[in-house]
C-alpha cells in the first residue's frame, strides 16, 4: 500500500498542475463563447486539433523513451539526457521549418485563405512544445514536482493573462475610446488568432527558466545511445498517433465531413465549433487521466522490476476505473446546469447530450494508458503500431460513415468506439506477454452500469430544476452504495492498519 500512496500523491502534486492549468484553461470557454463568434471557434476546435495532432510528431514518444532509457538500461541519464534533448531539438528544426514554409499551402488547403500566418505561429508553437519536452521530463524523473508543477502553472496563467488582455480588456478600451482601433496593432476582426498569439508568447516565455532548472545540455548525437532510443520510440509515435486521432481527429474533420445545412442556420464550420465547445465539457475527464498520466509513466518503470509489480498494476487499474466512472456519473447528470453555465451564447446547448460519450471515451483512453504498460516494460512497442492501426482505421471509419448521418453524435462514436477495440486488443496481447492479475468482469461491470446511470440522470426530468437536481444527484450517492457493497472487503485492505497498544 506504500506504493500506492506514494503514487496517489504524486498524482496530487502533478495533478495540481495539471488539473488546475486545464480547469483554469477549461473555464476560458465562458470567455471564447462569450467573445468569439461560433465560426471562429470552429477555426480554434480545427487548428488545436492538427496542433495536438503535430505534437505527437515533433515529439515521437521521446518522452517515454527517455525515461525507458534512464531507469532501465543501465546508461548514464547525462548522456542518456544529452542525446535526446539533442536529437529532438534537430528534428524540431527540421520540422519545424517545414511546417513553416508549407504554412501558404496549408492555409489554401484548410480554407483559410490569406491567413497563412495561422499556420506560421502553428510551427512556432510546435517548437516550442518539442524543445520543452525532454526538459520537463527529467524535472520529473528527478521527482522535482513542485518546480515541475509551479512551472506549468505559471505558463498556463501567462497563457490567460494573454487571452483575457487581447480578447476581452482590448476590446473593452477600444469600445470606450480609451485606445484606438489599430493600438499596437490590434485587430478587432481577429478571434482564434489571438488564442494562438497568446499560447505562442506563453510558451515562449518558459522556455529559458525550464532548460536551466532541468539542467542546460551539451549537444550530443552518439549513434550507439540514439539507434536503440529511435528503435524503441518509433512505435510509441504511432501509439501516440492512435490517441490523438481519436481525440482530435474527428475535431478536425468534422466540418469538413459534415454535409451542407445539416443543421439548421449553421455553416459546417460553426457546427464545427458547437461540437468542440461540447468535447470540451468533457475535458474534466482527461484532467484526472493527465494527472495520473504525469506521475504514473515514470512511477510504472521504477516498479517493473520487483516481482509483485502485475498485482500493484492490476489494483491501480481497478481503483482508477472505480474513480473515473464515478466522475462520469457526476458530470453527466450535472450537464443540465454545468452546459449553460460554460457555454454562454445559445445553441451550443444543442449537443450536450454526446458529453457522456466523450465522457467514456476518455475513460477508455486511461484505460488503454494502464493497460499499455506491458509492451513498455517488455520493451515490445512495436505493438503499439497494429493496435494504433486497427484504432486509427476505425476512428477514421466510424468519422466518415457516421457524421453525415448521425452529426454531432457520429463523431462522439468515433471516440468510444476507436478507444474500446484498442482497450480490447491491448488486454489480450498483453494477458498473452505479460500477465497482470486484472479483476477484468468487475470493471466491465462498472463501466457498463457507470455508462447507463450517465445518460439516465442525463435525461431525467422530473419537472422542476430544484427537483431535478436532487434526484440526478441521488444516482451518484446510489453508485457509491454499490461500490461500498461490492468493494468493502477491497476497502478494509486500503485502510491503514491500527497499531496495537
Amino acid at each position: 500500500m506504500s506504493n500506492l500512496k506514494k503514487l496517489a500523491g504524486q498524482t496530487a502534486v502533478y495533478g495540481l498542475s495539471s488539473i488546475l492549468g486545464r480547469s483554469i484553461n477549461f473555464l476560458m470557454i465562458i470567455v471564447y463563447t462569450e467573445y468569439l463568434s461560433k465560426e471562429a471557434m470552429g477555426s480554434f476546435t480545427s487548428i488545436y486539433a492538427l496542433i495536438g495532432f503535430l505534437n505527437i510528431v515533433f515529439t515521437y514518444g521521446m518522452e517515454t523513451t527517455f525515461f525507458r532509457f534512464t531507469t532501465g538500461k543501465n546508461l548514464d541519464p547525462k548522456k542518456v539526457y544529452n542525446n535526446t534533448q539533442s536529437l529532438l531539438l534537430t528534428s524540431t528544426v527540421v520540422l519545424g521549418s517545414g511546417l513553416f514554409l508549407l504554412a501558404p499551402w496549408l492555409a489554401q488547403w484548410l480554407e483559410y485563405p490569406g491567413q497563412a500566418y495561422l499556420f506560421r505561429w502553428t510551427a512556432l508553437i510546435l517548437s516550442f512544445d518539442a524543445i520543452l519536452a525532454i526538459p520537463f521530463a527529467k524535472l520529473r524523473l528527478e521527482n522535482k514536482a513542485l518546480i515541475f508543477a509551479g512551472t506549468k502553472i505559471f505558463n498556463i496563467f501567462l497563457n490567460i493573462f494573454f487571452n483575457l488582455l487581447l480578447i476581452v480588456v482590448f476590446p473593452y478600451l477600444i469600445s470606450n475610446g480609451t485606445i484606438s482601433e489599430g493600438f499596437l496593432g490590434y485587430r478587432s476582426d481577429w478571434g482564434v488568432e489571438y488564442i494562438l498569439l497568446s499560447n505562442l508568447l506563453a510558451n515562449g516565455l518558459i522556455i529559458p527558466f525550464v532548460w536551466w532548472k532541468a539542467g542546460f545540455f551539451k549537444f550530443q548525437l552518439e549513434g550507439t545511445v540514439i539507434k536503440p532510443m529511435w528503435k524503441y520510440s518509433i512505435p510509441l509515435l504511432f501509439m501516440g498517433l492512435a490517441g490523438v486521432t481519436n481525440e482530435l481527429l474527428s475535431r478536425f474533420l468534422f466540418e469538413y465531413v459534415l454535409p451542407p445545412n445539416f443543421y439548421a442556420e449553421l455553416t459546417a464550420r460553426e457546427a464545427g465549433g458547437v461540437f468542440g465547445a461540447n468535447f470540451k465539457l468533457a475535458i474534466l475527464m482527461n484532467l484526472v487521466i493527465q494527472a495520473f498520466k504525469y506521475a504514473a509513466e515514470p512511477f510504472f518503470f521504477k516498479q517493473s522490476a520487483d516481482k509483485n509489480s502485475p498485482l500493484l498494476y492490476a489494483k491501480v487499474m481497478h481503483v482508477f476505473i472505480l474513480f473515473c466512472t464515478l466522475l462520469m456519473i457526476a458530470i453527466s447528470v450535472n450537464l443540465e446546469w454545468m452546459g449553460p453555465l460554460f457555454l454562454r451564447k445559445p445553441g451550443y446547448g444543442e449537443g450536450l447530450f454526446i458529453v457522456p460519450t466523450l465522457l467514456m471515451g476518455y475513460l477508455l483512453l486511461g484505460i488503454y494508458f494502464n493497460l499499455s504498460i506491458w509492451f513498455k516494460i517488455t520493451d515490445q512497442t512495436k505493438y503499439s503500431f497494429w493496435i494504433t492501426l486497427v484504432g486509427a482505421i476505425i476512428s477514421i471509419a466510424v468519422i466518415f460513415i457516421f457524421v453525415p448521418i448521425l452529426g454531432y453524435m457520429g463523431g462522439a462514436l468515433s471516440t468510444i468506439l476507436c478507444y474500446f477495440v484498442m482497450c480490447l486488443l491491448c488486454y489480450l496481447y498483453g494477458q498473452k506477454y505479460y500477465p497482470i492479475p486484472y479483476q477484468t468482469a468487475k470493471g466491465i461491470f462498472y463501466l457498463l452500469v457507470s455508462f447507463v446511470i450517465s445518460y439516465l440522470g442525463f435525461y431525467l426530468d422530473l419537472g422542476e430544476a430544484v427537483l431535478n437536481f436532487f434526484a440526478k444527484n441521488s444516482l451518484i450517492f446510489l453508485y457509491l452504495v454499490m461500490i461500498f457493497l461490492l468493494e468493502k472487503e477491497h476497502i478494509k485492505s486500503y485502510l491503514p492498519k491500527s497499531k496495537k497498544l
